[in-house]
């Protein structure tokens, strides 16, 4: 006999989290804030495909999350779906101060949806919080968007931190609350029969609904022996 589940599930979880959004929103000025407590005032578009591994716990549980900088290809028209793979979670970030950038969250939010094969936990942010006298886009109108599209909403200071350790775990949070509802249910599907050969470990978060318990495919290397 290997490993009993409560063994396993003392074990990492490691979720893939992707920033999107328009160039110069502050996407990498809100990892590195949350990364590293840093911010660059003066920070070029980031080149080449950034990433950053951050342990947070929840409920006792040590988490990482993998978060992922677009890494300037935005400018380009050039993210990939590579980008989006495994993609559980998503932060879309617009600037308050720039209605277009807020009016291009459709335009992500569909991208997203077209690379990503899951349903991703998203937080819709508006970044720059900080310059309250060059505001364009208003608190409500970012509320009633990510109402609409069914996402959490949260703004946020890369400059003056507020909110921005707040947007990352919420995402994570929720994330790894779906996952451990769906563990609970195949748990109890294995209870139910015996011969069910999910693993507990790999869980896709996908289906209309999140909390609905998914049988894995029996080929391929999902499962241990």
């Amino acid at each position: 006999m290997g490993a009993s589940s409560e063994d396993e599930q003392t074990e990492d979880y490691l979720f893939k989290v992707v920033l999107i959004g328009d160039s110069a929103v502050g996407k990498s000025n809100l990892l590195s804030r949350f990364a590293r407590n840093e911010f660059y005032p003066s920070s070029k578009s980031t080149i080449g495909v950034e990433f950053q591994t951050q342990k947070m716990e929840i409920n006792g549980k040590e988490i990482k999350a993998q978060i992922w900088d677009t890494a300037g290809q935005e400018r380009f028209k050039a993210i990939t779906s590579a980008y989006y793979r495994g993609a559980v979670g998503a932060l879309v970030v617009y600037d308050i101060t720039r209605q277009q950038t807020f009016e291009n969250v459709s335009k992500w939010l569909d991208e997203l949806h077209t690379h990503s094969d899951m349903n991703v936990v998203t937080i819709l942010v508006g970044n720059k919080s900080d310059l309250k006298d060059a505001r364009e886009v208003s608190t409500a109108d970012g509320k009633a968007l990510a109402e609409a599209q069914g996402m959490f909403f949260i703004e946020t200071s890369a400059l003056d931190s507020s909110n921005v350790v707040e947007a990352f775990q919420t995402v994570v949070r929720e994330i790894y609350n779906i996952l451990s509802r769906k563990v609970m249910q195949s748990q109890e599907l294995k209870k139910q029969d015996p011969d069910w050969i999910g693993n507990g470990k790999t869980v896709v978060l996908q289906g209309e609904d999140m909390g609905e318990a998914k049988e894995e495919p029996k080929s391929g290397k999902c499962c241990t022996s």
